[in-house]
């Protein structure tokens, strides 16, 4: 029972990280799978099934090596000059992606209160450093813990957009498609949503796994969280499509199809997506100074502080338009990743003494 447990909070983990301001407000969704109609249900099979594969593989690497940091492992799984290729994609896409969800943070909060842009983006930043120096254990609760909301509210969204949907599938899939993408079509979009996810997930990935010590339960709460996030995916693309002649042009789609439910509802889930927003947010900077610092220190914190301070100031370049250009730069990127995750099982008799060696320092 125990074991179940810690598998569903791994998982529940894993889908927090993953997911972020641009999921939990539906605009990746809408970019990603919406805008390409019911094929959009197979982009998602295929994001699924990545997400699930690759979930486990991380999760588990950390676990085995009991690392407090993604660089061992993925300089031990992909050599030094591949290795090197995916630490500089992913210590840039920490930082880049912990900025965006900092402009998520303000957008969201002005959107639904009106609030000043500041403030939402100056509240989620001290709640990121007065979680952050908690250590990885606190983090990993404090993820886990927003996520069944998020569950629970696109279960209900998409429920509800299902069974109140206006005109037939056939004028819906024409709406759809007039959705503005940079994506070229279905497949690639459901390959790239998850490479670039799983760019964005990864070194807090390894680094939750570390935080295990019984490998069989990372990978089983890796797997269990990319199979979840596919789920999500697929109920939120049914959601959005039903809705498409309401929401297509709105910045928070599934934030406005709940509006239309219910304001209190409304406001609830906007409550939701500024704790998923954090999700990523604290997954991003933490993992982005454990890179560099070790974990629990009083160094870590103050590179904490130091680094969310210029990330704050960053964040007020905008939100919008970076999912639409830097997500899919980010996921053709993250290929590279996804490939050495893939061939890694392969690889398993030559990393025998994975932990030993990167404790001698082999993987430095």
């Amino acid at each position: 029972m125990h074991q179940i447990k810690e598998i569903l909070k791994i998982g529940s983990a894993f889908i927090g990280i993953i997911v972020g301001a641009g999921f939990a407000s539906g605009q990746e969704i809408l970019q990603y799978f919406t805008s390409f109609g019911t094929m959009g249900i197979f982009a998602g099979i295929i994001s699924a099934a990545l997400f699930a594969y690759s979930g486990m593989i991380l999760v588990w690497l950390g676990s085995r090596t009991q690392t407090t940091s993604h660089k061992p492992v993925i300089y031990r799984i992909s050599g030094r000059l591949v290795g090197s290729i995916i630490d500089l994609i992913l210590i840039l896409t920490l930082i880049g992606i912990g900025v965006v969800m900092l402009a998520g943070a303000g957008s969201n909060l002005n959107q639904q209160f009106g609030f000043p842009y500041f403030a939402g983006t100056l509240i989620m930043t001290l709640l990121i450093l007065f979680v952050g120096f908690f250590g990885t254990n606190k983090v990993v609760s404090a993820i886990a813990g927003v996520t069944p909301f998020l569950i629970l509210f696109v279960i209900i969204i998409s429920v509800y957009s299902i069974l109140t949907m206006d005109g037939s599938y056939a004028d819906l899939n024409a709406l759809a498609k007039e959705t503005p993408t940079t994506l070229p079509n279905w497949f690639i979009s459901g390959i790239n949503y998850a490479s670039f996810n799983l760019a964005v997930g990864a070194s807090m990935a390894i680094v939750m796994g570390g935080a295990e010590k019984n490998t069989k339960t990372a990978a089983w709460g890796g797997f269990a969280g990319g199979l979840g996030i596919g789920i999500l995916i697929i109920l939120s693309h049914l959601a959005i499509f039903s809705k498409i002649e309401h929401v297509g042009d709105l910045d928070m789609p599934l934030l406005g199809i709940v509006n239309e439910m219910s304001p209190i509802l409304g406001f609830i889930m906007s409550i939701v997506i500024f704790g998923m927003i954090f999700n990523t947010g604290i997954a991003m900077f933490y993992g982005f100074v454990a890179r560099f610092v070790e974990t629990g220190t009083k160094k870590f914190n103050i590179i904490l502080t130091v680094t969310m301070a210029i990330s704050f100031v960053l964040s007020f370049i905008g939100f919008t338009d970076l999912v639409a250009y830097l997500y899919p730069f980010i996921g053709y990127l993250g290929l590279v990743l996804i490939a050495v995750l893939i061939i890694t099982p392969f690889r398993m008799k030559k990393l025998s003494n994975f932990k030993s060696e990167i404790e001698i320092g082999g993987g430095d």
